[in-house]
């Protein structure tokens, strides 16, 4: 058996250099070390703790049967990959409550699983009896693609509350939701946060009417599977945007050319005429009045007025004449893989303190929803000096240079080593460990071979996350048009999250400040006074987002911001118009 410090030795080539993210690289040596655990985890794995927020098996481990025990004790752990490796046919069998309750993604595609446990959809009661607290409620994505999974169980949506995206393509699936929604029941429906449910290439024969109790459903993916017939109660899902049909021998020839056209808005219209039924038109009107009920239910009772909401308005790729692309190179995904990008128009930051209100708005959800920069990175430029097309790239210290904000161009390595001074020099002054200002994120790159940065037409490098803008694209007073960027080593759906918090508080900002231009310059309040109605919908025309495409290098899409599944988290507070 390897020694401990052999063990040691070789997690330190599978760790991520920041000690948050732990990637184990399939081959002889993972599966020697697996094995030897019995089939589990390693035990050195645990000894990472509450610290781990990524664990990740790249390459498969067809020895890994289960997870063990070492994984109860990485408290914080946030994303777990496990594709490809032996979890089957029940190797999840005792390991639900092993689950950290901080997961917000995992990936388990790829195994054999048969069966699940109770908390991840099993058959079985998930929960003892008075226990009600949710073992997960922080899991967003669960992926269980290309697995053996006949049905699912109703412990999910009790265990799961805040999941958005379930994954479930390239299963023995018969029906959906099936198990997954129990029969009706007091107190609230499961899942009302779920707006992706895929589930391609399954053997699905029956699609249940009980999907219209998802108020949060935007797209449904049952392509290529045995359905013959589809649900009207499908149309009655408030907020279904996108629906794919495809690949299944429905009787109803008409409603299959309109599937196989991609007409999904024809495709829900459709339904909601109840045609292929002899009772279609009676039903019609208690069906439209259910949609209205859930539509109420799904925006907070409308308890903000459409009259009320903020607007924005999305300025598709088919639409503008020149559209600003991002490159991401394979690199990043060694690195930090996850980039969203989003141009913002309409923003006025010249009056009083309103480009420091917002300024102090980003530091503020870095704090928050980016958890110190470690979950994800917000970047913000002056759309007028970015010089496009743009490159997601990484870099040697040595070779990437920078004009970081209110300083000279600089090496990544000497500005990290300043940065390491000076946080030297503020603890001797100030005679505490605590540091501010930059020099609180380096931690977030050591022993990082290579670093990400964002690089524009020109070479220059205007992004270098977590760490620093450059001074070449900072935002002014003048500034009304404006490049968002946020970045992750969590997930994209991380990236799409907190890019629509950042949105929805610019439009909060952008609203007061023009309310309140006649006020006092320069205060950071907003005016008590009630505005005229008529001046108020004058000045408050809405931020104008324009799509930004991330693509490969050889120009396949790899993500599209804000697409029409987006801004789904603000839906409550904003009106959005396509």
């Amino acid at each position: 058996m390897a020694s401990s410090e052999g063990e040691e030795e070789a997690a330190a080539e599978w760790r991520g250099g920041d000690g948050r993210e732990l990637f184990l690289r399939g081959g002889a040596e993972l599966e020697r070390s697996v094995k030897e655990a019995g089939g589990r985890l390693p035990a050195w794995v645990g000894r990472a703790g509450s610290a781990l927020r990524g664990l990740e098996v790249r390459g498969g481990c067809a020895a890994l049967r289960e997870p063990g025990p070492a994984l109860s004790l990485l408290s914080g752990l946030q994303a777990l990959a496990l594709p490809d490796c032996g979890l089957g046919p029940a190797g999840l069998s005792s390991a639900g409550r092993l689950f950290p309750p901080s997961l917000r993604t995992l990936d388990l595609s790829g195994n054999a699983l048969e069966a699940l446990p109770a908390e991840l959809g099993g058959l079985l009661h998930p929960n003892p009896p008075g226990d009600k607290k949710p073992l997960l409620p922080a899991l967003r994505l669960l992926n269980l693609r290309r697995n053996r999974l006949q049905e699912m169980g109703p412990g999910l949506g009790q265990q799961a509350p805040a999941l958005q995206e379930l994954l479930l393509g390239g299963n023995r699936l018969t029906a959906l939701p099936g198990g997954l929604l129990p029969s009706h029941t007091a107190g609230p429906a499961p899942f009302p946060l779920l707006s992706t449910l895929e589930a391609a290439g399954n053997q699905i024969q029956h699609l249940g009417p009980d999907l219209a109790r998802l108020p949060a459903l935007k797209i449904l993916d049952v392509s290529d599977n045995k359905l013959s017939e589809i649900p009207v109660e499908l149309a009655d899902c408030p907020k279904l945007k996108d629906v794919n049909l495809k690949g299944n021998a429905l009787k109803d020839k008409r409603l299959e050319k309109m599937v196989n056209g991609c007409q999904t808005k024809s495709v829900l219209e459709y339904l909601r005429k109840g045609k292929g039924k002899p009772d279609g038109a009676e039903r019609e009107e208690p069906r439209k009045k259910k949609r209205e009920r859930n539509r109420k239910k799904a925006d907070g009772d409308e308890e903000v007025g459409e009259t009320q909401k903020l607007l924005l308005k999305v300025l598709h790729i088919a639409e503008n004449p020149a559209p600003l692309v991002v490159q991401a190179s394979p690199g990043v995904k060694e690195v930090r893989p996850y980039i969203v990008c989003c141009v913002v128009k309409g923003m006025d930051l010249s009056p009083g303190n309103a480009l420091k209100r917002f300024l102090s708005v980003q530091t503020k959800l870095h704090e928050d929803v980016c958890e110190k920069r470690t979950v994800a990175t917000i970047a913000t430029h002056d759309l007028r000096l970015v010089k496009g097309p743009l490159l997601y790239d990484v870099r040697p210290p040595d070779d990437l240079k920078i004009t970081p904000l209110g300083r000279k161009e600089v090496k990544a390595k000497d500005l990290l080593r300043q940065l390491q001074s000076e946080a030297e020099e503020q603890r001797k002054q100030k005679k505490r460990q605590n540091i501010s200002g930059l020099h609180r994120y380096l931690q977030l790159l050591n022993g990082k071979e290579n670093y990400p940065c964002l690089v524009d037409a020109e070479g220059a490098v205007i992004s270098f996350p977590p760490i620093t803008n450059s001074e070449k694209t900072k935002l002014g007073k003048t500034t009304s048009e404006l490049l968002l960027e946020v970045t992750s080593a969590t997930s994209l759906q991380t990236c799409k999250d907190i890019m629509d918090t950042l949105i929805l508080k610019m439009a909060e900002l952008n609203k007061s400040t023009l309310e309140n231009k006649d006020g006092e310059p320069g205060s950071d309040h907003e005016s008590n006074d009630i505005a005229n109605p008529g001046s108020v919908s004058a000045n408050c025309l809405p931020l104008v987002l324009e799509q930004v495409r991330v693509v490969d290098m050889d120009g396949n899409l790899k993500v599209i911001y804000p697409s029409k599944t987006d801004l789904s988290t603000v839906s409550s507070l904003v009106t959005v118009i396509h």
